[in-house]
């Protein structure tokens, strides 16, 4: 930390965060002390800071004793879902009547974005209805894509301070995201996991739960982490951290792909234990053991390229 130079007059610097959408500030947060004049490796982070999330700065008058200014915590409003849906007929309405029914933090409110890849099994007609509902965006691809692009379309739409990923099989349960929430709200961490192998779940597959461990085991070797469940549907992110990945999956890609962008971009994860109730083969799952090599590849190229 620089020291103070003598007779120098120290001042509050802020960091006023932009909404993307609204492009209105959010209440400004205090990141550290700086002098005037200013001390130029102070400058460099304030500098630094910015980059990293967005925004402008404004001084702010008066005195105070020099140092760093804890910061504090910013105001988060809007919790975008997003759901990726392929031929989910069957389930789909009563995962959105789940999610609505979460009672979410005070003073949090919910936009479910739900991204069909243009199913063919009657979920466009179930979802007619529901994108009437005032918290509820339906997107329809007009060709299958892929789980990967049906949420790279999700994330661009939402407008959301915290971004939430839900699948529609009902194989997690929405009553998870208070705890899911609950490390961003506090201010403990922008990134959030939710471990299907910390929480009771439904025994999995053997060789998927092989497969599952031994690729998170991997992540965890090349990106220096110790991560318990890297596949897992629940990925929680404030909109900072997802504003500057750049996505390319257009399949299973995605999960290695943000995992891998977000610790390259210096995101410590924070991981939640969280109920599972995996479906079986007959019931529609999807993902299969071949899938595991796009995953290992994805996870190896980002690890040596951006």
């Amino acid at each position: 930390m620089a020291r103070r130079p003598p007779g120098a007059v120290s001042t509050a610097c802020y960091l006023y965060l932009t909404h993307p959408s609204t492009r209105q500030y959010y209440r400004p947060t205090p990141i550290l002390v700086c002098y005037t004049p200013p001390v130029p490796t102070v400058a460099r982070a304030v500098q630094r800071f910015i980059r990293t999330h967005g925004g402008t700065t404004k001084r702010i008058a008066g005195t105070m004793s020099g140092g760093v200014v804890g910061t504090s915590e910013r105001t988060l409003r809007v919790l975008s879902i997003i759901v990726p849906v392929y031929n989910e007929a069957g389930t789909v309405r009563e995962l959105l009547a789940q999610v609505r029914a979460v009672e979410l933090p005070a003073g949090l409110t919910r936009e479910i974005v739900i991204v069909d890849d243009c199913s063919t099994d009657g979920t466009a007609d179930a979802l007619r209805a529901e994108a009437a509902a005032p918290d509820t965006a339906v997107i329809r691809h007009p060709r299958n894509r892929g789980k990967g692009a049906a949420v790279r379309t999700g994330l661009a739409a939402a407008t959301g301070d915290i971004l939430l990923i839900q699948d529609a099989d009902l194989e997690y349960d929405p009553r998870d995201y208070p705890a899911l929430l609950r490390p961003i709200l506090e201010g403990r961490a922008q990134v959030v996991y939710g471990s299907r192998f910390l929480g009771e779940h439904k025994a999995m597959y053997f060789w998927h739960s092989v497969g599952n461990k031994s690729l998170t085991l991997l992540t965890n070797i090349l990106f220096d982490t110790t991560l318990t469940d890297m596949e897992t549907c629940y990925k929680v992110f404030t909109a900072a951290v997802a504003r500057p990945l750049r996505l390319r999956a257009e399949r299973w890609a995605i999960d290695p792909e943000l995992t891998a962008k977000i610790l390259k971009g210096r995101h410590r994860i924070y991981e939640v234990p969280i109920a599972y109730n995996g479906r079986e083969f007959w019931e529609g799952k999807k993902i299969s053991w071949k899938d595991g090599f796009v995953v290992l590849a994805t996870l190896l190229r980002y690890r040596f390229t951006n």
